[in-house]
């Protein structure tokens, strides 16, 4: 079997290695005769596994011990709601920073819960788009905390600032780069992001938050999304899904392996630069994102010819490179490098682009 490169924007690829373990493990793990997936969260040897991929989850990050861990359910989309009803107490006003399609969502969502000032820092100018920069966004002096997403998906944006507002409360939305760069914890009050883009399978949702921010019991938030309840049950008042929580621990244990996020950085950003380097040395196809806010996660392309998308996308399946479909909304390419993505696969993205263009151009 030729090799296949999955740039799907989520669930995406995981690590090679990590999945050969589970599949060498997946009957007998752990020497007991059975899969991790038949066994109790409540026993000692899976408690030993939370255990683990919390502690190395905060190696990776240098998460420090004021922070709380969860592992959650509900994916992104549940923290937009168990964001406000958990932390707004009488202070209704909230300010949801608009950066592209995942931000808007967050705002929309928490217009049940609250009071929120959308701020738009998406622009356009010759033809590029940008985002302001953090000392432009027009924050309101008596929102109760600042929302973003530092990277956008579907848009292909990123924000790579880290903020330093004064008396606020920042909470941000890492659900398709958490991992895949150094960031300082102590800079966010509450980081919530999905696994299936750089932690693991779908199912599992990590929030990151300080600790004096859990010292209520929400009357309004489904003790599901109750941040209280859940982090006094160890994140497991409900059984949690185990099998994504032992997978997730075997992606953390993988990136200490490769170095940290230190080095994943590091390649993350020679993958992103060399594909990009291929977009712009080309007429032939076309990203129109500013340098300073594309993203190493998601890179969005268009051909110039749209007539020629289907062909290409077609192409590029039998080619063993799979999922380049840009979301449905912007339309054009999608590639989605996330962690687990060698290099490789990028080298053989740009030398199909090479040739596609070589033969339609």
């Amino acid at each position: 079997m030729s090799t296949i490169y999955n740039f799907s924007a989520g669930p995406a690829m995981m690590p090679k290695d990590v999945l050969l373990q589970a599949q060498e493990e997946f009957q007998n793990w752990n020497k007991l005769g059975c899969s991790i997936m038949e066994i109790s969260h409540r026993s000692e040897e899976f408690i030993q596994v939370a255990i683990e991929a919390e502690k190395d989850l905060r190696d990776l990050l240098n998460i420090p011990d004021d922070f709380k861990v969860l592992f959650c359910q509900g994916g992104a989309r549940g923290q937009f709601s168990a964001v406000p009803m958990n932390l707004l107490h009488h202070v209704k006003k909230t300010d949801y920073i608009n950066s592209g399609y995942w931000s808007n969502c967050a705002f929309i969502e928490s217009k049940k819960y609250c009071i929120p000032n959308t701020i738009l820092i998406k622009k356009k100018h010759n033809e590029k788009i940008f985002l302001l920069p953090m000392s432009q966004w027009e924050i309101n002096k008596d929102s109760a905390y600042i929302h973003y997403c530092p990277n956008e998906t579907i848009d292909g944006l990123s924000i790579y600032e880290e903020p330093l507002f004064e008396k606020k409360v920042i909470i941000a939305d890492f659900s398709s780069c958490i991992l895949s760069r150094v960031i300082n914890i102590r800079n966010y009050d509450l980081i919530y992001a999905g696994a299936q883009k750089n932690i693991g399978p779908s199912g599992i949702t990590i929030i990151i938050i300080r600790k004096n921010m859990i010292r209520f019991l929400s009357k309004i938030s489904p003790s599901i999304l109750d941040y209280k309840i859940i982090s006094e049950h160890q994140s497991m008042f409900n059984t949690p899904p185990t099998f994504a929580w032992y997978l997730s621990g075997l992606v953390f244990k993988w990136l200490k392996k490769k170095g940290g996020l230190k080095n994943i950085e590091k390649l993350n950003k020679k993958k992103s630069d060399l594909l990009y380097k291929k977009i712009d040395d080309s007429d032939f196809y076309i990203n129109n994102i500013n340098n300073m806010n594309r993203s190493m996660m998601n890179v969005i392309f268009y051909l110039k010819n749209p007539k020629l998308n289907q062909i290409f996308l077609e192409e590029a399946t039998k080619s063993g490179l799979n999922y380049l479909k840009g979301h449905r909304i912007v339309g054009g390419m999608r590639a989605s490098i996330y962690n687990a993505m060698p290099l490789e696969g990028v080298q053989a993205l740009i030398k199909f682009m090479s040739y596609f263009e070589n033969r339609y151009g």
